[in-house]
């Protein structure tokens, strides 16, 4: 069965779904038995008021997927996180649209920024490699604490404690922007301000 795609930028007329959108992604957690950081329905909203989501629905209005952007240490670093792609939606490519669409968001507001992701999927490293993401070590990810507190809810939060935060069962990925040329005085380019982006992502 074919199914055709509404993607947008979330607004208040999602909040509604924010509750069903919680539930999928602790469900599809705990089916994989991988760890996932969670989010609250109000976290949610919040990211939908602020213009930073992205949301899908079929051709017949029910909805599809998610993924939001999450910004860190002052914008330094961005993260798309939460992808998530409900059941029946699954295996139609919907993941690799919402991710194509939560980048371009993520470059829209932060065109700077380095993008990051964190994931255990491996549909979603490649698509990471394919909007140019390539993997790197945890050093190269954002130290914000609020960043890494977001771990906490994850299962797999003891080994990451266990390896001081320098590796777990995710892989990390980085995309970096490309250099802004921008001739100075004495004609030297000059770098853009670095900033990252993180992803923990569900499918």
């Amino acid at each position: 069965m074919e199914h055709h795609f509404q993607i947008m930028v979330a607004d208040a007329t999602h909040y509604g779904f924010a509750q069903l959108i919680c539930d999928e992604m602790a469900a599809s957690a705990q089916a994989r038995g991988t760890g996932i950081a969670r989010r609250s329905p109000d976290y949610i909203v919040e990211k939908m008021h602020e213009g930073k989501a992205v949301i899908a629905f079929d051709d017949q209005g029910f909805w599809a997927g998610f993924c939001y952007v999450e910004s860190w240490s002052h914008g330094q670093y961005v993260a798309n996180s939460g992808l998530i792609v409900a059941p029946p939606y699954r295996k139609y490519g919907l993941a690799r649209l919402i991710k194509k669409r939560v980048f371009e968001l993520s470059r829209e507001l932060f065109p700077q920024a380095k993008i990051f992701g964190l994931t255990t999927g491996l549909a979603v490293m490649k698509i990471n490699s394919d909007l140019g993401y390539e993997p790197v070590t945890y050093s190269e990810l954002t130290q914000d604490e609020a960043f890494w507190k977001g771990c906490q809810s994850c299962i797999n939060y003891p080994i990451l404690l266990s390896k001081e935060r320098k590796n777990c069962l995710c892989t990390a990925m980085l995309f970096e922007p490309p250099v802004v040329a921008a001739a100075g005085p004495a004609g030297i380019a000059a770098e853009a301000p670095e900033s990252m982006c993180l992803s923990t992502e569900n499918l």
